[in-house]
């Protein structure tokens, strides 16, 4: 049968399905693991956008939870991660990036299992990241094990990782575009024919398993449908929003790493299963100043579309959550940055909004718009993935009037991000390591448009 799979043409077609399935259920268990553990800990399945109130399963700890819940988080799954898989730790997406640009898609089998227990517990505790990169993660070192169970090639092994990757997004949003986009965009790095008919297999697959339980409604299905831009000048408006979403996209990405080097150095030689107890501690102190940042933070992204914030609040939202999950990951936590750079994206973009309605009046459009905007913003410009970024606005709201202007948006934004600095928020991590997968790309760009100079040779 292995040799089936490795020789036989339709083999690759067959495993792809398979692992469409795999990763359909791996993102039900792996959200059913998150909820629960969220309800255990609050008494609630979402937790932190009604403000500062007690765990209704811990009421004795009063205001004292927000302090003492990441603690306990960091107590088991920190020695956990540093036991038995420290591939597990942070974000995840650059782990299966660079296993499949040069270690020939191989991943452990077991990284599946810790990652998912490490951000169930991450996030069920506050840790203010998101259930994307860990899905990828498990997706991928599902995909792993069964094409080194069979024997693949390297070539064919990539090809069933990325897979894995789509497979989870796919499931996790309910957006199999997205999700095919993000597998070879993001995790191959490449989009051939070869390829693509696999990763849209296992994509489609992994969503038809998930929709008859989560449903098929659209992932923000709180989202206007009736939203729309008024005038074609107020593409300008869209223009420049695309910036600034570009330049807060950098300016996560710069925090991130810069909070990760402060935790290093704070933290020195001392045991890593101790850390994400002790920065517990910190993270603590900002959830109890700031109980929206608890969590992915779905919650609160729905009241901001549904105008429950004024502008003031929004910006200041953004901000805390680009600190919310530097301090998150920084202390050791386990999670993903693709939520938070949405998070950050809506809650910019409607401020933005806020303040072009309250300048131009009902001529500037709805602020749901620039919501939608500023999340294509600030993703494309963190992972320089102008597709990936456009599809998953676009399916994630269910409205295919903004694809013009998230198109238009998705598009400036990597072009700035590509101007302003060198590597993505998934491959800054690697490039930390000396791992550099970006280097003939980036000269393959810079020739297309004329030359210029390798920042990475410097």
């Amino acid at each position: 049968m292995a040799t089936w799979f490795r020789k036989n043409r339709y083999g690759l077609l067959t495993l792809a399905l398979i692992i469409g399935v795999g990763a359909g259920l791996g993102a039900l268990a792996f959200r059913a693991l998150v909820l629960g553990i969220t309800w255990a800990t609050t008494g609630s399945a979402e937790f932190g956008q009604d403000g500062r109130v007690p765990s209704a399963h811990l009421p004795w700890l009063g205001l004292g939870f927000y302090v003492l819940i990441p603690v306990i988080g960091g107590l088991i799954y920190g020695p956990l991660v540093y036991r038995w898989a420290r591939e597990a730790r942070g974000h995840g997406v650059p782990e299966v990036m660079i296993a499949v640009a040069e270690g020939g898609g191989r991943i452990r089998p077991r990284v599946a299992v810790v990652k998912a227990l490490a951000s169930a517990l991450t996030i069920g505790t506050g840790g203010s990241v998101g259930r994307e990169g860990p899905i990828v993660q498990i997706g991928a070192a599902l995909a792993s094990a069964l094409g080194q169970g069979t024997r693949q090639p390297v070539g064919r092994l990539r090809i069933l990782v990325a897979c894995g990757a789509a497979g989870g997004i796919s499931a996790t949003f309910n957006a199999p575009i997205t999700g095919v986009f993000f597998g070879a965009e993001i995790i191959l790095r490449e989009i051939s024919a070869g390829s693509l008919f696999a990763i849209m297999l296992s994509a489609m697959v992994a969503d038809a398993v998930v929709r008859p339980i989560l449903g098929a409604d659209a992932f923000l299905s709180g989202f206007p449908h009736d939203a729309a831009l008024g005038h074609s000048v107020d593409y300008l408006l869209v223009a420049v929003l695309a910036v600034i979403a570009a330049l807060v996209g950098q300016l996560f990405r710069y925090v991130l790493y810069a909070v990760e080097d402060l935790c290093d150095k704070l933290w020195g030689n001392r045991p890593e299963w101790a850390r994400p107890a002790v920065g517990g501690l910190l993270l603590g102190l900002l959830l109890l100043a700031v109980p929206q940042m608890f969590g992915v933070g779905y919650p609160v992204m729905f009241q901001a579309l549904h105008g429950d914030y004024g502008l003031w609040m929004l910006l200041f939202f953004a901000f805390a959550k680009i600190l919310a999950t530097s301090l998150s990951l920084g202390i050791g936590g386990s999670g993903g940055v693709f939520a938070p750079s949405l998070f950050i994206g809506l809650m910019l973009g409607t401020a933005y909004g806020v303040l072009a309605h309250q300048l131009f009046g009902e001529a500037a459009g709805d602020p749901a718009v620039y919501a939608a905007i500023g999340m294509g913003g600030v993703f494309a410009s963190g992972t320089r993935a102008p597709l990936t970024a456009f599809a998953s606005v676009v399916e994630m709201t269910g409205d295919v009037s903004l694809v013009l202007p998230v198109m238009l948006t998705s598009a400036i934004a990597t072009v700035v991000s590509r101007s302003v600095s060198y590597g993505t928020i998934y491959t800054t991590k690697l490039l930390r390591r000396g791992q550099d997968i970006e280097k003939q790309q980036d000269r393959e760009y810079r020739r297309m448009l004329g030359g210029g100079n390798d920042p990475s040779a410097a």
